[in-house]
């Protein structure tokens, strides 16, 4: 009986048991699988069937499941063929590369549970689906171009031979051309369309952009995350610093263990010490219980601290001791323990400049800035803002249940030509406001206006202190939020900073609501 190419499954692996228990799920998702147990015999259900999608072991009796990825993605008339590589013999996610370079579209590692093994498929499923629902339409295109030009040259023929139908047959050509022009850039779009979703699969699956700057700092990431080396991570608020942390340590041999995150401008200053070393019960007054640190939690996994330029001096000392050695002792304590920790930091100020004031100790400084990593501003990259929008478009409208099929070029063209201050955050807030208000099938986003010019001579005033100029600044924003902090409307928004670490410096700087 024939199969249908749109939902046909070719289970590729040498272990009966392994096929049976894997079919057994793909026909419960109502999936039709066809089997091969090696290279060879998979080839040729690849010819025979043009299945939709292959699940592919890479350990298979006559050769390596890489290489036969390879060999159809190199063959034009397979090329569409979607391959996900299955293994268990992968460490971490950094083990995958290979098989992305083999032009691999997924991967999956076993052992895996049964339920995230059919969502995982799930999703391969309709990826598949759309991509080769897309090249069909775009040869269908190309198609219709070809057969529209042959039609205008035989126009033109016509049009040589018959004088007298001059006119009649001008205006059939202008507007052949006029429908001419309309496919081509129907077909342009398209295959923009097709280039960008295909970046969005090969590229990381939780950093989004596909430009030099950030094909450059993800490279950077490859070289690094094996390794044990601390990184640093610097750029402005809302650039996407904790989702680099998060793929760093994914990408690491400490990747079965969760990464821990410390926000230090969170963090009350006197409760540093006991939040990243511990303390002991009767450590001080209130302490009534036995309280493990965050780098103990964090044994032989990482340890993300963000905003690390908040740091208090006499807890960078003792953060300067562990990185040293990875010896600490909990506040209440004379025990000395020991932690095998990575240390991710990231800050959206510079240390450099901290150093040269005296807020921030140069041997920390160094300790941390082996191996630094600089996130670019959005302005910076502002190829990647059509990609970062359908992407957040596509995450909202299927959390929200609604339907985006355009975003007007006008409006992507505002989208590219603002600054936006507060980075890919603010990008997001600002779609997360209009895919709320969308009430049609094309989304217009509402582009924040330009900062207003300062004047040319401003009144001198007298010389406030850091506190001042940031508490006033923060009470600014509060009023124009109507003291909302949280929320697309909200004071941190306008800040461009996270709700917590305003909270914090809120409590820091000694402002409540009136």
């Amino acid at each position: 009986m024939p199969h249908d190419p749109l939902d046909t499954i070719l289970l590729v692996d040498d272990d009966p048991e392994i096929r049976r228990m894997d079919r057994r799920i793909l026909e419960t998702l109502g999936l039709s699988v066809i089997e091969a147990d090696s290279c060879a015999g998979a080839r040729q259900r690849i010819e025979a069937d043009r299945p939709l999608l292959v699940l592919l072991d890479i350990q298979l009796p006559d050769g390596d499941g890489r290489q036969l990825c390879r060999s159809v993605k190199d063959d034009p008339d397979f090329r569409d063929t979607f391959v996900v590589l299955i293994s268990g013999i992968w460490k971490s996610s950094a083990d995958a590369v290979d098989g992305f370079s083999a032009g691999a579209d997924g991967y999956i590692r076993r052992p895996i549970e049964r339920q995230e093994f059919a969502s995982m498929i799930q999703a391969f499923v309709r990826t598949a689906v759309s991509e080769r629902r897309m090249r069909s339409m775009n040869e269908d295109l190309e198609r219709q171009v070809a057969e529209q030009t042959r039609s205008l040259r035989l126009a033109n023929d016509i049009l040589q031979r018959e004088i007298e139908e001059r006119k009649q047959v001008q205006a059939s050509l202008k507007a052949a051309l006029k429908e001419n022009e309309r496919l081509r850039r129907r077909l342009e779009l398209e295959n923009r369309y097709l280039k960008q979703r295909q970046a969005r699969i090969e590229g990381s699956y939780r950093f989004v952009g596909q430009s030099p700057s950030i094909r450059h700092l993800l490279e950077k990431v490859r070289q690094v995350a094996p390794t044990e080396t601390t990184v640093l991570i610097t750029g402005e608020t809302g650039t996407g610093k904790e989702i680099l942390a998060h793929i760093l340590h994914e990408m690491s041999a400490r990747a079965e263990r969760v990464m821990v995150t410390v926000n230090c401008a969170a963090i009350p200053i006197t409760l540093f010490e006991s939040e990243l070393f511990g303390r002991e019960k009767g450590a001080y007054t209130g302490a009534l219980t036995r309280q493990i640190g965050r780098f103990e939690i964090a044994d032989g996994s990482s340890l993300f601290l963000d905003e690390i330029s908040e740091l208090p001096m006499e807890i960078q000392a003792k953060l300067l001791r562990v990185l040293e050695d990875g010896r600490f002792e909990r506040l209440g304590s004379t025990t000395s323990r020991h932690a095998n920790v990575r240390i991710i930091a990231a800050t959206n100020r510079n240390l450099e400049t901290m150093v040269e004031e005296g807020t921030f100790r140069k041997d920390l400084y160094y300790r941390l800035n082996v191996f630094p990593l600089h996130v670019p501003p959005l302005r910076e990259r502002v190829e990647d803002i059509p990609l970062l929008t359908w992407h957040f478009v596509e995450e909202l409208a299927e959390h929200m249940g609604k339907r985006i099929d355009r975003v007007p070029e006008a409006v992507m063209n505002r989208l590219k030509a603002y600054r936006w201050p507060g980075n890919v955050r603010e990008l997001k807030n600002a779609i997360e406001r209009a895919m709320i208000q969308a009430n049609s099938s094309v989304l217009d986003i509402d582009v924040p206006d330009a900062a207003a010019p300062e004047p040319q001579n401003p009144p001198p005033a007298r010389f406030s202190s850091i506190d001042d100029v940031q508490k006033a600044h923060i009470l600014e924003a509060l009023h124009r939020s109507g003291w909302r902090i949280r929320g697309p409307r909200g004071a941190a928004v306008l800040l461009g900073i996270k709700p917590t670490t305003l909270e914090s410096r809120m409590k820091r700087l000694g402002i409540s609501r009136p």
